[in-house]
C-alpha cells in the first residue's frame, strides 16, 4: 500500500480548485462515538478492541468502503506513521504505540476514518484547492452510512458527544490549509489572526493542532461545534476564508506595487537554489518551496506548476523521502537527497538510479 501510495501525489496535491494559487486544500472532519463505549482517553483494551471490531464488521456491510484499506496500528511502523501524518491523513500523535488503533484510507486518498483516537471515529474528507461543500457531501455521506450500522453517542439538548467539549454538538470541523506569504511579508498576518480568532476560528500550523507554521502555511478551521448547524458553520467559514484570500491578494498587489524587484529577486532566487543546491533541509525547502509558489501565483514564473511544487512539498518530508528512495537515511542523507529529488522534479524527471 505505502509503495502505491508514494508513488503518486495524493488528490489534494492536484494545484485546482476555487483561488488555488492560496488555498492548498479543503478538509471536513467528523467526531462520533459508539453509544455505550466509554470513550477511548479512559477506555480499557476490551473496549478499544470491541470498537475496532464494530468498525471491522461496519466495513465489510457498506459498499462505500469498498475500495481502500484499512492499517492496523500494531502493523504500522514508526516510519508508516510519520508517512501518513506527513500525507495529512492521521493526527501527529495518532497510532503512536497504541494498541487497538486503526484508520482506513480510500484509494484516492479523500476520505479517511481513524478509529480510537480521541473520538471513536474521526471521519475525514480531503481535496485540493478550496472545496469545502465537496468535502462536506463525501463526509457527511460517509457519517450516514455508518450511522445506519453503528448507533452514535447522541443526546437531544448537546448533540453528539465528543471526547473533548469543545467538538460536542455537530462534532463538525470544516478547515482549510492556505498559504499567505503576502500577508507575512507585509506584516499584517497577526492582525488577520487576531481578527479571525475573536470570530471563533482557530488558526494553527502545516500539520494541525501544536504543530509550527512553515513555509507561510496556515490551516484555519471553526473552533466551535455546539449550537450551530454543519451548514452554519459551513458558511462561517466559507465567508472568513473569502476574507482571508481577498486580504492575501490585496496584500501580493501591494508588495509587487511598492518593492517588485525586491519580490521578484526573492522568487528567482528561490528558484535558483532549489534547482541547483545539493543540500537541502525540510525547513529551508518550504520557505523556499513559498517563495516559488508564490511566484506562481503572480505569474512571475511559469518554469513550474502548482501541482510540481504541492508533490515537491510532501514528496521532500522525512518520511516520504525514505520512502521513496526506498531507504533508511540519517539526517545529513535526507538533506542530500532532499536536494536531489528537488532538482529531478524540477527538472521534469523521476528517481535518479544512483539513489536506489
Amino acid at each position: 500500500m505505502f509503495e502505491e501510495m508514494v508513488k503518486k501525489p495524493a488528490s489534494w496535491l492536484s494545484g485546482d480548485g476555487t483561488s488555488a494559487g492560496i488555498v492548498i486544500s479543503s478538509r471536513v472532519r467528523h467526531a462520533r462515538n459508539i453509544s455505550n463505549f466509554p470513550f477511548p482517553p479512559v477506555a480499557d483494551q476490551a473496549h478499544k478492541e470491541k470498537i475496532l471490531s464494530l468498525f471491522k464488521a461496519a466495513l465489510a456491510k457498506n459498499s462505500h468502503f469498498k475500495k481502500g484499506n484499512l492499517l492496523i496500528s500494531p502493523e504500522v511502523t514508526d516510519l508508516d506513521r510519520t508517512f501518513l501524518v506527513e500525507r495529512h491523513l492521521i493526527s501527529p500523535e495518532f497510532l503512536q504505540g497504541k494498541s487497538f488503533q486503526g484508520v482506513f484510507i480510500n484509494k484516492d486518498e479523500t476520505l479517511s476514518v481513524m478509529i480510537n483516537e480521541e473520538d471513536h471515529l474521526r471521519i475525514q474528507a480531503l481535496q485540493g484547492g478550496l472545496k469545502l461543500d465537496e468535502c462536506y457531501q463525501l463526509s457527511s455521506q460517509a457519517e450516514e452510512e455508518l450511522g445506519k450500522i453503528l448507533k452514535f453517542d447522541y443526546d437531544s439538548e448537546f448533540g453528539f458527544l465528543t471526547s473533548c467539549p469543545t467538538n460536542v454538538g455537530t462534532g463538525m470541523r470544516a478547515s482549510i490549509l492556505i498559504h499567505l506569504p503576502g500577508l507575512v511579508l507585509t506584516r499584517e498576518v497577526d492582525g488577520v489572526i487576531s481578527k479571525m480568532t475573536k470570530s471563533s476560528i482557530a488558526v494553527r500550523g502545516f500539520y494541525g493542532e501544536g504543530s509550527d507554521v512553515l513555509g507561510n502555511l496556515f490551516q484555519i478551521s471553526n473552533q466551535n461545534t455546539l449550537g450551530k448547524s454543519e451548514l452554519e458553520i459551513l458558511e462561517s467559514i466559507s465567508k472568513v476564508v473569502a476574507q482571508v484570500v481577498e486580504a492575501e491578494e490585496k496584500a501580493r498587489e501591494t508588495l509587487f506595487k511598492d518593492a517588485k524587484d525586491q519580490i521578484e529577486d526573492k522568487i528567482w532566487r528561490a528558484y535558483g537554489i532549489l534547482k541547483h543546491a545539493r543540500m537541502l533541509s525540510s525547513t529551508e525547502v518550504m520557505n523556499l518551496l513559498s517563495a516559488l509558489r508564490l511566484g506562481v501565483g503572480c505569474g512571475t514564473i511559469n518554469q513550474v506548476s502548482l501541482n510540481q511544487i504541492n508533490e515537491i512539498l510532501v514528496l521532500s518530508q522525512p518520511a516520504h523521502l525514505q520512502k521513496y528512495f526506498n531507504r533508511q537515511m540519517d539526517a545529513n542523507e535526507r538533506d542530500a537527497t532532499r536536494a536531489e529529488l528537488v532538482r529531478l522534479k524540477l527538472n521534469g524527471k523521476g528517481k535518479s538510479n544512483a539513489s536506489h
